[in-house]
């Protein structure tokens, strides 16, 4: 890995906003804007029911879910070499290398990840809309049942107040057996919010305008994150 991704080199300073800006914010937006432009990849990591899974740690291309986990893996490193060590709790049940043990679904990702102190959800208040889903889609994983609360479209305009830079963003799906379809990270730009994700249709991460992503696509709800101050623990 380069260390021009290193947290060490720290954000922008010509950026007076940054620099006021809490710091794990600032770091989110600081590394998920030097992805820009990176290749969207559609099949990412390696492993499945029958095959083994192989640890993928690359910064090359990303999809929805490895954005963010790479993104936030960087954030939280303190240096260089703890960055595959971040990921790997990030991305499977408590670290370990397994195909069962990754999070599949991203509310078991939320979940895992809030019990490992790397996150925590806001927006609650707003979170009026009860799902349940009974997730079968993935091959080989027993089937499990789901049951979140999210924030209907509708309200989200009331709960931007309770949004920051740097949260993480997740959409939830409208099929009864997945969870969530999508995600991302919300940067505040100017009186807007833009999605900054790795997109399948534009093929790379990129800025994308808040409202018309929700405008063009459905979905059962959204539900919002915050990447923790580990350095205040």
């Amino acid at each position: 890995m380069s260390h021009t991704f290193c947290v060490a080199t720290g954000m922008p300073k010509h950026d007076a906003r940054i620099d006021r800006m809490n710091g794990v914010a600032a770091r989110v937006e600081s590394i998920s804007g030097r992805f820009l432009g990176y290749p969207y990849l559609t099949h990412s990591l390696v492993g499945s029911v029958d095959t083994p899974e192989v640890f993928n740690d690359s910064l090359k291309g990303f999809d929805c879910v490895t954005y963010i986990e790479s993104v936030m893996a960087l954030v939280y490193a303190d240096e260089t070499k703890d960055y595959s060590s971040v990921l790997k709790k990030l991305r499977y049940s408590n670290g370990r290398v397994e195909w069962r043990r990754r999070n599949h679904y991203m509310t078991q990702w939320l979940k895992n990840n809030v019990r490992h102190g790397l996150i925590r959800r806001v927006g609650l208040r707003w979170a009026t809309a009860r799902k349940r889903r009974v997730l079968d889609i993935i091959p080989g994983l027993p089937t499990s049942r789901a049951s979140f609360s999210c924030i209907p479209k509708k309200s989200f305009s009331s709960a931007q107040s309770e949004i920051h830079t740097g949260d993480l963003i997740f959409f939830a799906s409208t099929r009864s057996n997945l969870d969530v379809f999508h995600c991302g990270i919300l940067i505040r730009q100017g009186d807007s919010w833009v999605l900054r994700h790795a997109s399948r249709t534009r093929g790379s991460v990129v800025d994308q305008d808040l409202a018309s992503f929700l405008k063009e696509n459905r979905m059962a709800g959204l539900m919002l994150a915050r990447p923790c101050d580990r350095s205040r623990r």
